[in-house]
C-alpha cells in the first residue's frame, strides 16, 4: 500500500485585511447625481422650451447655460476632496 507523502510545511496562506478604500466619498455621488440631473434638465429646456420658434432665447441662451452648469458641476463633483471631520486618515 501506498501511502501519501507528507510535506513538512503545509501553511495556509495568510489572508491579507481588504482595504475598503474608496476613490469617491458620498458627497462626491451625491453631487455627481445632481450634476446628471442639471444637465438632464437642461436638455429638457432646450428641447421643449417656449413655443415652436427655434431662436426662442430660452432655447439658444439659456438651456445651454444650463448644461454648460451642468458640466461644471460634474468636473467639480469628480474633483472635490471632503475634509475628514473624524480625523480618519490621520492615524
Amino acid at each position: 500500500m501506498a501511502t501519501a507523502p507528507k510535506s513538512k510545511n503545509l501553511r495556509q496562506p495568510e489572508k491579507k485585511a481588504v482595504n475598503n478604500f474608496m476613490v469617491f466619498k458620498k458627497q462626491n455621488y451625491i453631487l455627481l447625481v445632481a450634476s446628471l440631473a442639471v444637465i438632464i434638465i437642461g436638455f429638457i429646456v432646450m428641447g421643449t422650451a417656449g413655443g415652436e420658434a427655434f431662436d426662442d432665447p430660452m432655447k439658444i441662451t439659456v438651456a445651454p447655460l444650463i448644461v454648460l452648469f451642468g458640466f461644471a458641476l460634474g468636473v467639480f463633483s469628480i474633483l472635490y476632496t471632503p475634509k475628514n471631520q473624524d480625523n480618519e486618515a490621520g492615524s
